[in-house]
């Protein structure tokens, strides 16, 4: 008789710290540091945010590890909601989760449009010639996906090769900047909020957002060999790494920008470029960078209509979201929603900082909601008196996942602070989660 197959934890720390790195290690470092620097005020400021940035994600990590190696479930972060929480709640929490991840979508297709629409569109007013391509392009990746047209492995390595590469590319300009007596990255001081602990706080937002994905981590709980040694250490290990090419590549804008620039430009990567190596250079770079963004808005398009798939397998979606065309294999009415929810969310928050508000606002709630499982999961663990030989336990606890999920808890105090309208809109949107979840399943019922 054949013996039964059991998959094997395959995943080492070196795989995991590579994992950890591709998770975190998006296309926000390309942008936000202009907004830390305009909320920081100062260098100082603007620094201490990133290392505490690091230090709070390494703790989430951490909790999420945890979590992962408890409930080492397929199906994706969403579903540790439906196991730890009431259903209705866990819907409300899903629910901003596809509004924030398709308003993050927006926040990153912004970004790459804004590098690209002065040469498309010059003399167009910036804001106006960033939205209309910004448009055009989502539109146009609309299409194409509806096409079934799919995206390959060695395109998605690509983009991580051309992002690693851009991050070194922009951390050697500032040997650049020392081997040259370069005068016109001089800049006047900027002002300085009056209370650099509110300062400090506002900075939470972009820098948070420029953080985030490490909690994916809870997806590889079974594949991990050794979970207790080798989480804790490639979690290490992947976010040290992240630190040293975040703070590497920000002292680079800072060194050849200055830090008055460093705060209201749009796109960093281009105007160091240009000083350091005249405009073709610039605009070569700010071409490889609209593509590299733009695929990455491609893959959200690909991929997140799968999550509403698996919703719509658990009875908290409508049927519909589960329909798969025959031909393209593509779930039209998702990429259909998912997109639309892109569309809403440029036609009415309009600028990267407003989208970075709603989005950090989502997300905080739904950080906070997940670290908090870990207190339902150990609590289960004690009652049952299992043996849990083979799960990572975070040290410090409950004082690490307390800790980060009060500065989450800061994160939206800081929306509050900066853009009330959102904090008010994003708390209807949550709430609204609640009927809605009710209506589907009477629908579905």
């Amino acid at each position: 008789m054949a013996k039964e197959q059991v998959i094997k934890p395959k995943l080492g720390v070196f795989d995991l710290s590579i994992i950890v790195i591709s998770l975190v290690i998006g296309m926000g470092i390309f942008r936000t540091p202009s907004e830390v620097a305009s909320k920081a005020g100062t260098p100082e400021i603007f620094f201490a945010a990133w290392i505490v940035g690091a230090i709070i994600s390494l703790f989430g990590a951490l909790t999420f590890a945890e979590i992962g190696s408890r409930i080492p479930t397929a199906g994706g972060f969403y579903k540790l909601f439906s196991i730890c929480y009431n259903p209705a709640f866990a819907f409300m929490v899903n629910w901003i989760t596809v509004i924030s991840n398709a308003a993050s979508t927006a926040a990153v297709a912004i970004m790459g449009s804004a590098y690209i629409a002065p040469l498309l569109l010059p003399g167009t007013e910036e804001y106006l010639a960033t939205m209309i391509v910004t448009i055009g392009t989502v539109f146009i990746l609309l299409i194409i996906n509806l096409l079934g047209i799919k995206i390959s492995a060695m395109v998605l390595n690509g983009l991580m090769i051309i992002k690693i590469g851009l991050i070194l590319l922009l951390i050697s300009c500032m040997f650049v900047v020392f081997g040259n007596d370069i005068t016109s990255v001089v800049s006047k001081p900027l002002p300085v909020e009056s209370d650099p602990l509110k300062a400090f706080i506002m900075c939470f937002i972009p820098v948070f957002f420029t953080y985030g994905g490490y909690q994916h981590t809870i997806n590889f709980g079974s594949d991990i060999a050794n979970p207790s040694r080798t989480l804790p250490k490639s979690i290490f290990i992947g976010i040290a790494i992240i630190l040293i090419l975040y703070l590497t590549v920000n002292f680079s804008y800072f060194s050849v920008l200055g830090f008055e620039q460093l705060a209201s430009t749009k796109t960093l990567a281009s105007d160091m470029v240009s000083i350091l190596f005249g405009k073709t250079a610039s605009v070569f770079l700010s071409v490889v960078m609209f593509f590299a963004v733009m695929a990455y808005v491609n893959v959200s398009i690909l991929s997140n209509p799968r999550v509403y798939y698996a919703m719509a397998e658990d009875k908290v979606l409508p049927k519909v979201f589960m329909q798969v065309n025959s031909k393209t294999q593509v779930q039209q009415f998702g990429v259909i929603v998912f997109c639309s929810f892109i569309f809403i969310t440029l036609f009415y928050t309009q600028s990267f900082e407003k989208i970075l508000q709603y989005v950090m606002f989502f997300d905080s709630i739904s950080l906070i909601t997940a670290a908090g499982a870990i207190f339902i999961l150990r609590w289960r663990a004690k009652r049952s008196k299992e043996p849990e030989s083979s799960i990572y336990k975070i040290k410090f606890y409950p004082f690490l996942p307390i800790f980060y999920i009060l500065i989450y808890t800061l994160v939206n105090i800081s929306v509050f602070i900066s853009n009330k309208e959102a904090f008010g809109i994003g708390a209807v949107l949550f709430i609204s989660g609640y009927p809605i979840f009710y209506l589907i399943r009477r629908i579905i019922s």
